[in-house]
Order: C-alpha cells, then structure tokens, then sequence
C-alpha cells in the first residue's frame, strides 16, 4: 500500500507562466505534456469523495488505481493509491462492468510533470481551470514552495473528481469535464 503526500494549488493564467519562468531559473526538469482521460467508476464500497477506482488513459497507456483519501484539515493532503499499469484496457472496463462497476465520472486533463528538490509538480489544465501539485515528503513540499515563492498561491482543498462533479456536464448519467473538440 502506497501512501501519496501532496498539495494542490489553483492557477490563473498568470501564475502558472510565472511558477513555469520560476522553475526553469531554479534548474527544474520538465517531461512531456501528456492529454489524459480519466474514468472513475461507482459502485459498492466507492465515494467520489473518499474512496476511487480510476481508469487512466494516457496515449497507450492505461493505469488503474484505487485512492482513499484520509480525513483531514491540512492543506497536504495523505491518501493511500495503489496503482497497476493494464495492458489492455478496454479488456479492464469490461470486467469491471461484469463486476457492477460502472463509469459515473470522466474528466481529461493535460498534464507536465517537473521534478525539482526531491519532489514531484505536476501543473494541470482541466477543462474547468489550471492546478497544480507538488507530491513529495511534507518537508520537501515546503521547501519546493520557499524556493517557487508560492506564499501567495491559493490552496486548492478539493480533489479532481469533486471538482468535476462541481463543473462537469451530465451526459448519460455520467458527470463529464471534457475539453471542447
């Protein structure tokens, strides 16, 4: 069982070009940006809120991953996330259908991944605005905010898939968030 330590933050336009200036000045490394589709399914022993099964698309890949968020007030948040890579995903929507799993929310996201100071950033583009997250120890999660000078970044306490269900359209019975084609 993994446990992953982040924090999220809301974007303007603005910030993210200057936290993207930043990050280049204090010698981060960038990967690619990446478009994902993520499926969360519902049924038993599943909450949007607290506890998820997700199906994530990212070109040929594909990872499932379980999350259960920990109840707590802090702005860094702890949740346990056990994630597999599938080979054959259409195979896994599939079984988990048979299962009485079925899709209730989609949300795609592009995503760049930095690595800086022993921790993980990540900055999102979701069809509902900009985020992003430094994933890494507590301790390295402040120190990665002292060295971007994000004192005055807006904490974002709402995961991904409650801000779809906020923003989303329903189609089909499903909550969507999908960027316009």
């Amino acid at each position: 069982m993994g446990i992953e330590i982040e924090k999220k933050y809301r974007l303007a336009r603005e910030q993210e070009a200057t936290v993207r200036r930043r990050l280049l000045d204090v010698g981060a490394v960038a990967g690619e940006q990446e478009f994902e589709v993520n499926t969360l399914y519902g049924g038993h022993g599943l909450d949007p809120q607290t506890r998820v099964l997700r199906l994530r698309r990212v070109g040929i890949r594909a990872i499932l991953t379980f999350k259960e968020r920990y109840a707590t007030e802090s702005a860094i948040k702890h949740q346990r996330e056990d994630e597999t890579e599938v080979s054959d995903p259409d195979a896994l929507a599939a079984i988990l259908d048979a299962l009485g799993y079925q899709p209730v929310l989609i949300y795609e996201k592009r995503r760049t991944t930095w690595h800086i100071a022993g921790v993980e950033l990540v900055i999102d583009e979701l069809p509902f605005g900009l985020f992003m997250e430094i994933e890494g120890q507590e301790s390295d999660i402040s120190k990665a905010e002292s060295l971007l000078n994000l004192s005055g970044a807006e904490t974002e306490h709402a995961s991904y898939p409650a801000l779809t269900e906020r923003h989303g359209t329903l189609i089909d019975g499903v909550i969507e968030a999908r960027f316009a084609k």
